[in-house]
This record gives structure tokens, sequence and C-alpha cells, in this order.
């Protein structure tokens, strides 16, 4: 669009029909010199008329043609048959309308016998009219058929942008697709060898300790399955209604999370019964991220588990809190990328995640959830 057709269109249409009206009236009175009460009339009608013409563009038209017939006015006839051929498809309607103004203007008023040179004159000026009526005709079917393309180039690019998205999502199931593969390809086969493993040294160990972190590998590697072949299901579904159907971790299995950690854990506290599920689940992978951090890097720490809510109760949440570490820690690799989503839980919630040195010498994280967001 143009910098002329964006200062066109800023343009009111009520100035825009006074502009026509005002000049109307000037044309009018040009012609008003021995013109009778009756002509008079018709043309005041004419221009009034002008003010509608939007609205009714075949009557207003038709009430120009008397004031054509009676006066020598061209303009409020010129526009109200473009105003009719900018919003009218019926091209012999057009050339009816066109007709008719060139017969009310080259015809003699009053309608009495002319003689043969004045009908030649009155026949080259009926063409002549045609002719010329012919413009505002041909420039409303120009702007109607340029309304028409402007509309189908807009329907066009949608239909374009509608086609990008769809490619867009194709190409995201493709990679979808294509992780879960690689997770129940790779993460998965390697994470079930584990939980052989495991299970072979539970079998065979003597000792109790031994026996019980065998244990608690094996049922962690289990797991830690169960949540893979989740994790797979929906990346293949990419959001469909079997995904819905898939069990959520909720604060009833808090305490199962807790106990089997493989560390010195103690859940305290509560949160209220309205708790959305989904802050329910971001409590739960707040609880197992942290939990999987001491296991990390905090060897022989014991950990508590405290679900609180505010005495307003206005908000509520969960904090996380490891004592120093008893043994040195394996040098395991991390990204914080856990951390970074459960920041981003929280902030889909409208809460906040924090984490960092306890004053004790351990860790904390906490969650913390407004009613609003997680309720």
């Amino acid at each position: 669009m143009t910098a002329d057709r964006r200062w066109w269109a800023r343009i009111p249409e009520p100035v825009v029909d006074a502009v026509v009206v005002a000049i109307a009236v000037v044309d009018v009175l040009l012609s008003l010199a021995g013109s009778s009460p009756l002509a008079q009339a018709m043309a005041a009608l004419a221009c009034a008329g002008l003010a509608v013409r939007r609205r009714f563009p075949l009557p207003v038209f038709l009430l120009t043609l008397p004031a054509s017939l009676m006066l020598d006015i061209v303009f409020a006839p010129f526009a109200a048959l473009f105003t009719l051929a900018e919003r009218s498809r019926d091209r012999r309607l057009l050339a009816a309308g066109a007709l008719l103004f060139a017969l009310a203007s080259a015809a003699p008023w009053p309608l009495d016998d002319l003689s043969s040179h004045d009908r030649t004159w009155t026949l080259v000026y009926f063409f002549y009219t045609l002719a010329t009526a012919a413009a505002p005709v041909l420039l409303g079917q120009l702007l109607q058929t340029r309304g028409d393309l402007s509309r189908r180039l807009a329907e066009i690019e949608e239909a374009r942008e509608h086609e990008r998205l769809l490619h867009s999502q194709a190409v995201l199931a493709r990679e979808r697709a294509q992780l879960a593969r690689e997770m129940h390809d790779v993460v998965s086969h390697q994470v079930s060898l584990i939980a052989v493993q495991a299970g072979a040294l539970q079998v065979a160990a003597t000792d109790p300790d031994f026996k019980e972190g065998a244990r608690t590998i094996r049922s962690l590697s289990v797991d830690t399955l169960d949540e893979l072949r989740h994790m797979v299901t929906l990346l293949r579904a990419s959001g469909s209604r079997v995904t819905e159907l898939t069990p959520q971790p909720t604060l009833a299995d808090l305490h199962k999370l807790v106990s089997t950690s493989g560390i010195d854990a103690q859940l305290t506290g509560e949160l209220p019964s309205d708790v959305s599920t989904t802050a329910q689940r971001a409590v739960y992978r707040t609880v197992q991220e942290a939990l999987t951090n001491v296991r990390k890097h905090a060897p022989g720490a014991t950990a508590t588990v405290r679900l609180w809510c505010t005495d307003d109760g206005t908000s509520f949440g969960v904090t996380v809190t490891n004592t120093p570490p008893t043994r040195p820690s394996l040098l395991l690799p991390g990204s914080h990328q856990g951390l970074i989503g459960l920041k981003e839980r929280a902030e889909l919630l409208g809460g906040t995640f924090e984490f960092g040195p306890a004053p004790g010498g351990g860790y904390e994280v906490s969650l913390h959830i407004p009613v609003h967001g997680g309720a």
C-alpha cells in the first residue's frame, strides 16, 4: 500500500460525503438560472441524496436523473453512478444506468417537438454523454476489482502463513519423532541394562546394606524407564488425546518418591487440597530434581522436603534442604538443565524458583507458587 493510499484511507467517510455534496451544490447553483421551482426541488433532492449514496446507491442514482433532465448538471449523477458501479456487480444494471443518464442529459426540457436539426444534435449529444458516462462506470468497476484483488492477496498470504505453520509443525513432529527414537533406542536401553545389573547384584549380594543399595538402584531404574516411556509417548503423540490419558505424578506420589530416593530424606508439611494438577506436577518435579542432585553432588547427606503454605493462604510451595556431604562426590556430568526447567515451570504458574547454598553449609531449592496460579 502506497503512502497516497494510506493518506486517502485515513479520510473519514462523512468528510468525503460532505465534500461530494458541496461540489454537487456548486454545480447545481451554476445551472439554476431561469429554472423552474420543480427543477430546483429535484436538484435539491439529488444533492441531498448523495449523502446516503453508499447505503442506497441505486435509489440515489435514480433520484439524480430528473435533475439531469431539467438542468445541465453533471457532478451529482456522475458521483451517484460511480458509487453504483463501485458496489454493484451487475454489468447490465450499470449499462442501463449509463444509458439512462445519457438519455436524461441529452433529452430537451420541456419535452416538446423538435426540428430535424435539433433531433440530430440531440442524438449527437446523447452518444457524447453516453461515452462520458462510461468514465465513472469504469472507474467504479476498477476500484471494485482492486478491492477484490486486495482481499484475494490477503487470503493468499493467510493461506501461505497457514502453510508455513503446517510445515513448521511437520518439521517439529519429525524432530520429536527422531528424539523419541533416540531416547528409546539409546537411553532406555542403557537404563534397562542398569536395572538388570542392579537386579543381579541384589540377588547375589550377601551384605544387607549392599543388597538394599542394589534394590534402590533397580527401583530407580525401573521408575526412570517408566518416565522415559512416558516421554517417548508424549514426543510421538505431539499433544494428541492419547497423552492426556497417561497418568501424571501428583502430590500422592511424593511419599514414594522420597522413600525410594536412595538417601536419608524426610517429608513434612502438606499443601491445600485444591491445588491444580499442573501445580502438583511442578512440586513433584522440583522434589525429584532436588533429590537427584543430592544423590549426585552430596553423597551421605540427609535431606528435608518441606511442603508449606502461607498463613494468609495466598501462596504455597516446597523447600528441599540438604546437609553438607559426608563423602567425596563423584565427577558426574551436569548442565543445570533440570534447574532451568523447574524455573520455567514456576514462571508458567506465575511463581518463582530459587536455589543456592543453605546457611548450614548444605544446599536449598525452593518453589513458590501463588494460589491464583496453582489452585
